[in-house]
């Protein structure tokens, strides 16, 4: 691969000499294979990773710059090679679909860049893409039906949105992610950062002393950890490259290096708050208010991240969700359910509000406003017969109230 961005890139991935078979996907000698302590989510694909770190002279510049928080610094010329497949079919997630595979390339100027090749559907190649592209992709389901699902290949220019200066370019190999082990294709199983450490590839010689004191992030499932240290680690594998200082216009810091206490994260309030009553960041015990949670989950204009996805991870969001919910708080309520949904109707229609609390009492309004505990208490289905905003908001001694539902009705509009 050529060392600067501006130089011709090869249109074909077998061009470029990351694989010594590329039907086969058989790395190259020069390729490293490594792992992640939590990988990044991308929309439910498998994937591989390689590194390839440049021929060292002898020098200090010619190696990877160790450290044991915070970014490694990479020599020029260093290539990162991760490979994307999709399962096709839920009840054998081993028959995969070949998507894409990425390089990015540490350059000579202290940057990165990034390309993308979209495989053929033959697996004979991949060829290089010139921007970015959408495509569906046909999954078969454990019910025998079959859905869509929308894969989004990235632009150069994609690349460099979330792979910034501020985030040092290389996101995700550093200390507290290659922490781990990984069985090698020799046979041997080593921790990766002790292997890196044996092979010369760092600055310095890192001391069995040191290696054993190194952070390591926390793998969802791993209940060794704490809940705590399992979210955090999957805000800082998922978020922390944009919410850092220096980053986003949001003032959290989602890096795990950050103690929790100094985050900024706990009750601290948003500048975009989505409409909601009191919303904060993260709301102890309040998955309602927690922005984060709220962005991580939606699919919508608001999701987060913003680029390259299309599903949300659900069992991200159960760690999070359990994560707030153990968080000391007040009980909250959830929000009313608006029945049927908002939309058009050519006819007068009934609206019936429901609570999971039969406890709560739900105040409304059909006017735009929010509802307080002085507004009309719900009793009967609500017979609408013009363009009307139903909203719905529930109320109980001891409880947080509820953020406010909400539902437009265009009734008789036609």
């Amino acid at each position: 691969m050529p060392a600067v961005g501006t130089e011709p890139v090869p249109p074909l991935l077998s061009q470029t000499g990351a694989f010594s078979d590329t039907p086969r996907l058989v790395p190259s000698s020069g390729l490293i294979p490594y792992e992640l302590n939590v990988a990044f989510w991308s929309d439910g694909a498998a994937k591989k990773r390689w590194i390839a770190v440049p021929k060292t002279k002898g020098s200090a510049g010619d190696k990877i710059e160790f450290e044991e928080t915070g970014e490694w610094r990479f020599p020029n010329g260093t290539v990162f090679v991760k490979h994307f497949e999709l399962a096709t079919n839920e009840s054998h997630p081993e028959l995969r679909r070949r998507l894409e595979t990425r390089l990015l390339v540490r350059d000579p100027i202290g940057g990165v860049y990034g390309v993308t090749y979209k495989w053929r559907a033959d697996n004979s190649d991949a060829d290089l893409l010139s921007s970015n592209l959408s495509e569906d992709v046909l999954i078969q389901t454990t019910s025998g039906t079959v859905r869509t699902q929308t894969w989004y290949y990235p632009s150069r220019q994609d690349c460099l949105t979330c792979h910034t200066r501020n985030a040092g370019g290389v996101l995700g190999v550093k200390t507290r992610q290659l922490n781990c082990d990984l069985r090698y294709d020799s046979g041997v199983t080593d921790n990766q950062i002790r292997a890196w450490n044996h092979a010369g590839l760092f600055d310095r010689k890192l001391s069995e002393a040191t290696l054993a004191k190194l952070p390591a992030l926390a793998h969802t499932d791993d209940k060794t950890r704490t809940l705590e240290d399992r979210a955090r680690s999957y805000l800082d594998a998922n978020c922390a490259h944009c919410h850092r200082p220096g980053g986003t216009v949001a003032s959290f810091d989602l890096r795990y290096d950050t103690p929790l206490p100094q985050q900024g994260l706990l009750e601290a309030p948003v500048l975009i708050d989505e409409g909601i009553d009191h919303a904060r960041a993260v709301a102890p015990n309040d998955i309602w208010r927690s922005i984060i949670y709220l962005r991580a989950s939606a699919l919508d204009s608001i999701k987060m991240p913003p680029l390259a996805r299309n599903q949300v991870d659900e069992k991200g969001m159960a760690l999070l969700r359990e994560w707030i919910q153990s968080l000391p708080g007040p009980p909250v309520l959830e929000p009313p359910v608006i029945s049927p949904r908002g939309t058009s109707y050519d006819k007068p229609i009934e609206v019936a509000i429901k609570h999971s609390d039969s406890g709560a009492v739900i105040h409304y309004t059909v006017d735009g406003s929010v509802p307080t505990s002085s507004d009309a208490v719900y009793e009967k289905p609500l017979q609408l017969t013009n363009p009307t905003v139903v909203r719905a908001k529930a109320f109980k001694h001891g409880f947080t109230k509820s953020i406010t539902a909400q539902e437009v009705f265009i009734v008789g509009a036609h």
